[in-house]
């Protein structure tokens, strides 16, 4: 029988290989991170009909090359063009992540990890990072308790959307400042009722409050008082601090200096230590001092209250009765509660002994205030560059204390800065205003956070963002790399198996950023199969299949005239 008509047969079967080869290219075009694979041809064998042999010195001839005929051809390799980049789809899937480079997703079935470049991910019901495909786990590495930082040891599946990471805990505001400029002549500064501020700020448990402070100017301009007047809690409702000694509370008791002339109202009148509408023609009983200062608290300050409005003093009734007088002769101060309380009781001073405080100005119908006592601090200013010295005028203290922990429950005290404080003309407008936190940011508390989005870094580090503003890192994919990328096993599925060529993967894998890749979401390799080189590799098989087939045709023919030589 004729070698050539086996050499033709092993040539079909050969090209008949390669057209396989690149009939599974085509048909994966559009396969997600699908490798291209080429065959290369090799001689399958030789028979020897002389053995070459060397020159001949004595007979003086040349030497001869050996007569070979060759058999066939065989498949010498198929390679996967693996390290070869796919070009880039976009989805819009956060969780479609492509790989630059040559490193592999770490995914993993339960029992052995794989290799892929196919990034088309989901979040599992159970918040697992799973390939969309098949399911398995992507693998990666967790966060470190304590530190809070990637801790890169044996990779793990990535549970990024776990019962735990789905809320942040709140905080308790812990500092706060308060800045902006503080103009003399604003209207709000120099009122009975203040320049009012809030502070918006957090308990333990996440709930939100809001305390009301004011500010007001005492007769030095460079000096201005700083209280707490109110805490109310998310609905406007106000919290009862009525157990707690507002000094402690806030700053402590202090002294501010204010000249405040007070008049009685034309529309009032008193009879004796009755205060009553003026004129009376109904005889109305008016409010008694005794009664102001009597054990009934209820009808106290109902008294009380009637009295501060009588003044001017409407809706400020404690403003009223902190107000104090100073008795020239003895330079001793009282507050206007214990001058009431006086008359009242018919002790001195009082209002009926002018002479005592060393000025004709002053009765129940007219009188000269000094200053007032409040629960706070004194914020003082320099009135030459305007800047702020210090709370009370010490130069070293710039932060006043909120002790909201004197309160219970879940409640912190909260430290309050003042030095970007000032004091400028800015045309009669206040823009002082307090903030939560300090001037970094740190210690403004929080609420209780709800999962809001999921991102993925480059470095393949996942954060959740929650609607509290905060952020946290739950882990980072892992990638693995080989020394020979070629030497990978496809197992289907768009997977990749170790071999003893491509060398081990230890377990623990790479960042991907080590040797210059990254990660990008929202985006998918394609496949890097090449329809104009696939189309003419298929045209040169198929001549060469035609070719092979010639040889089979010819070779039949050249048998069938040596069987014919038998008529």
């Amino acid at each position: 029988m004729m070698r050539s008509l086996f050499s033709g047969v092993s040539g079909l079967k050969t090209h008949q290989t390669r057209m396989d080869v690149i009939g599974n290219n085509i048909a994966n075009v559009n396969t997600t991170a699908y490798k291209s694979s080429a065959m290369v041809f090799s001689a399958l064998l030789s028979q020897t009909t002389q053995k070459a042999s060397g020159p001949n010195a004595v007979t003086g001839t040349g030497g001869v090359n050996a007569r070979q005929i060759g058999l066939g051809v065989q498949t010498a390799a198929i390679n996967v063009n693996i390290s070869a980049q796919g070009a880039a789809q976009s989805t819009g899937n956060p969780f479609d992540i492509m790989i630059s480079g040559s490193a592999f997703f770490i995914v993993n079935n339960g029992k052995e990890n794989f290799f892929t470049r196919d990034g088309s991910f989901y979040v599992d019901a159970a918040g697992n990072l799973a390939m969309t495909s098949n399911g398995y786990n992507v693998m990666g590495w967790g966060v470190d308790e304590e530190t809070q930082n990637i801790k890169q040891d044996t990779v793990t599946a990535l549970r990024i959307m776990s019962a735990a990471n789905m809320t942040y805990p709140p905080e308790a505001t812990s500092k706060a400042y308060i800045s902006g400029i503080i103009d003399k002549h604003n209207t709000d500064v120099t009122s009975e009722a203040g320049k009012a501020i809030n502070l918006n700020f957090y308990d333990a448990l996440g709930y939100s409050y809001t305390a009301k402070l004011i500010i007001k100017q005492s007769a030095d301009d460079n000096s201005y008082s700083i209280e707490l007047k109110k805490i109310l809690d998310s609905e406007g409702n106000e919290v009862d601090i009525s157990g707690v000694d507002m000094a402690d509370l806030f700053g402590g008791q202090q002294n501010q200096a204010i000249n405040t002339s007070v008049v009685l109202s034309d529309s009032y009148k008193w009879e004796g230590n009755k205060l009553v509408p003026n004129p009376n023609p109904d005889n109305d009983p008016g409010w008694s001092l005794t009664d102001a200062f009597g054990t009934d608290a209820e009808k106290a300050q109902e008294a009380l209250d009637a009295i501060a409005k009588a003044y001017g003093f409407e809706g400020s009734t404690d403003e009223f009765l902190n107000l104090t007088v100073t008795d020239n002769t003895t330079n001793v101060t009282w507050t206007v509660r214990q001058l009431l309380e006086n008359q009242a009781g018919g002790a001195t001073p009082n209002f009926t002994t002018p002479g005592d405080f060393g000025t004709d100005n002053f009765s129940l119908e007219s009188f000269d205030t000094t200053g007032r006592v409040f629960n706070g601090a004194n914020l003082v200013y320099n009135g030459d560059n305007g800047r702020f010295i210090g709370v009370n005028g010490q130069p070293t203290v710039q932060t006043l204390m909120l002790n909201l922990s004197a309160l219970g429950g879940n409640f912190s005290d909260i430290e309050i800065d003042l030095s970007t404080s000032s004091i400028y003309d800015n045309y009669g407008t206040c823009t002082v205003s307090a903030t939560a936190g300090d001037l970094d940011g740190l210690g403004m508390g929080r609420k209780l956070g709800q999962m809001s989005g999921i991102s993925i870094q480059t470095n393949g580090m996942i954060y959740a963002a929650y609607d509290n503003g905060m952020t946290r890192l739950l882990g980072q994919i892992a990638v693995a790399e080989f020394a020979n990328v070629s030497g990978l096993e496809s197992r289907g599925d768009n997977l990749y198996s170790a071999t003893l060529n491509s060398g081990t993967f230890d377990g623990v894998g790479v960042d991907i950023t080590a040797n210059g890749g990254k990660m990008t979401t929202g985006q998918l390799e394609m496949s890097n199969v090449d329809l104009s080189a696939e189309f003419t590799e298929m045209i040169t098989t198929q001549r060469g299949f035609q070719a092979n087939s010639r040889i089979i045709t010819v070779s039949d023919t050249l048998l069938e005239e040596l069987t014919n030589l038998k008529r």
